[in-house]
Order: C-alpha cells, then sequence, then structure tokens
C-alpha cells in the first residue's frame, strides 16, 4: 500500500512543528549535580538489580519451563548470593521488582525492605509500555505501586519502567502517582530534571544506560540468536572503566543487573571486585532514593520536586 493511500507521512515529510513535538514530549532539563557527596565522597555509586525473575517469560505469554525456571534461579540462588555480598560490604542497593514477582516472592521483598534496601517499582508483569492503551498503562502502574506498598509496607517512591521502555504517558503518570525519581533514561550520567511538554515534571532522573547493564553482554535465549558474547573479565573492565572515570570527575556511577544473571558463579566476583574498588576509593554506596533526596537538597530549586 502506498504512502497516499495510507495516508501517513514519512518522517522526512514532517513539519517542524512535528519533529520538535516528539522530541520535546519528556526531555531532560536542568543537570542536577551537587558540588559535593556525602563524606566528602569521590563519586556516588548506585547499584541495582532488576528482579525480573519469571516475569520476562510471563509477558510475554510464554510456557517455557526452561526460561521460567532460569526466572526462579534469580530468587533461589541470585538473591541469597547478592544478599550476602551486600551484607558483607556493608552496601544498600535499590531493587526494581515487577508487581507479579513481589507476589510471587513477598517474604524476598520484605527481608529486602528490612535489611535497607530499596523495593521501586518495575511495572505490573514487566509489560510493554509503548504496547498498551494509555488507560491500560495507568491502571498497571498504579495497580503495581499499591502491590508494593502492601507487600513491603513502604510505598515507592522511584520507578525503572520494564526494559527501560518509556512511553509518551509515562512520565504524567509519574507525576500522578507522586513518584520522585525515574531510572530509565539516558540523557546524561549525572541526575537531571525531568521535562514534561517543555515543563518542568517535579520528577528526577537517574540516569541507566546500557553499557552498564550486565544483561547486555550475557542474555541468552536458545531459541533466537541472542547469546552471551563478553567475557567476565572483559565486562568487569568495561565497568570498572566507568567507575574509575566518574571518581575522577566527581559523578554518579550507576550500575543495572539482574539476580538471575549477574549471581552465576563465573560472574558475581565481577560485582564484588566494583563494591570492593569502590570502598578502597572512599565512593558513597547509596540507594537511588538517597542519592535523588541528596540531590534535591544540595541543588537549588530542586528541593520542591517530587
Amino acid at each position: 500500500m502506498d504512502q497516499q493511500k495510507t495516508g501517513k507521512e514519512s518522517p522526512w515529510e514532517w513539519s517542524e512543528s512535528t519533529w520538535r513535538g516528539l522530541v520535546g514530549q519528556v526531555r531532560a532539563g536542568r543537570p542536577l549535580r551537587p558540588d559535593k557527596w556525602p563524606g566528602d565522597a569521590p563519586c556516588a555509586i548506585a547499584l541495582s538489580f532488576d528482579s525480573d525473575h519469571e516475569s520476562n517469560e510471563l509477558r510475554d505469554g510464554g510456557h517455557s519451563i526452561g526460561r521460567l525456571s532460569w526466572g526462579q534461579y534469580g530468587h533461589r540462588v541470585g538473591i541469597p548470593r547478592i544478599e550476602r555480598l551486600l551484607n558483607q560490604y556493608d552496601v544498600r542497593s535499590s531493587f526494581y521488582v515487577p508487581a507479579v514477582v513481589a507476589l510471587l516472592y513477598p517474604e524476598e521483598q520484605r527481608r529486602l525492605s528490612g535489611a535497607g534496601h530499596e523495593i521501586g517499582l518495575h511495572g505490573w508483569i514487566h509489560e510493554i509500555n509503548t504496547a498498551l492503551p494509555g488507560d491500560v498503562e495507568r491502571e498497571l502502574m498504579f495497580r503495581a505501586a499499591e502491590t508494593i506498598a502492601s507487600v513491603t509496607g513502604v510505598r515507592p517512591i522511584g520507578m525503572r519502567t520494564p526494559s527501560w521502555d518509556f512511553s509518551p504517558r509515562t512520565l504524567k503518570i509519574a507525576v500522578e502517582l507522586g513518584l520522585a525519581y525515574d531510572s530509565s533514561l539516558m540523557a546524561d550520567e549525572d541526575c537531571y530534571e525531568l521535562l514534561l511538554n517543555g515543563a518542568p515534571s517535579g520528577v528526577v532522573e537517574l540516569p541507566v544506560e546500557w553499557i552498564r547493564d550486565d544483561a547486555v553482554y550475557f542474555m541468552m535465549n536458545r531459541f533466537q540468536s541472542l547469546r552471551p558474547y563478553t567475557p567476565p573479565k572483559d565486562v568487569f573492565d568495561i565497568f570498572l572503566k566507568e567507575l574509575d572515570y566518574a571518581i575522577s570527575d566527581g559523578g554518579i556511577f550507576q550500575l543495572t543487573m539482574h539476580p538471575h544473571i549477574i549471581s552465576a558463579r563465573s560472574r558475581i566476583w565481577i560485582l564484588e571486585e566494583i563494591i570492593k574498588h569502590g570502598k578502597i576509593r572512599n565512593a558513597w554506596f547509596a540507594t537511588h532514593a538517597e542519592i535523588v533526596a541528596y540531590v534535591k537538597d544540595q541543588c537549588p530549586g530542586a528541593e520542591g520536586s517530587g
């Protein structure tokens, strides 16, 4: 069917107002970078874990017992192994949990929350937001927030969208929920304010990056072409260089990991070495929520956000 029959313009035919409107829906605003970190730390380290467990296979409507068992590994082996390591080095982290996972493993979430870790929003069933009708996306986000609050006893103040998939409606829903921050976007390496259609939304972004995500290097799907392609020592080298630059630059080192991926016996050492490296250099380890709260307190005009 040709273009005239569909009535759809090709991107190179868009008017300036069209492409400016698309770019301007959700935009990075003011940078929010404090002059110093607590205790004069050289940088802030924000470790995070997306506890997807079985939700990826469920989200896809899949029935693979094998892939469901891989998700269960994240609960049975991954989380306990990560917990022991974080406890050993007295590090608090952020765990982003789909509501379905919280319902499958409520004791896991209560245990983590009770130990001082943050439990953040990660969708209902790891859904793809851009594939949802607006009312459905909103309903699922609100239902997920209520579920996490009921399971942990603590209402989440931050979110990471499943697969970092951010629809034109997502930020508006986050504002309705009263969230303080998001951690799904990539416009900077430091925190920044999020603009919604050109106006400050009151939501702070603590940005992510695919470079600092274990799944990029280690994911596996035997029915697709997805295969692990990077040796663990090379992944560690990438993460370490990111951390060293953050230390020299005085910024944030944010790392995204998955319990069913990073906890393997041949990989968990990566996390331990990153923690040891940061500890030796007196970096400030904090949850995403703690970093955002500190940034708001230190950056003029940001304290009213959220």
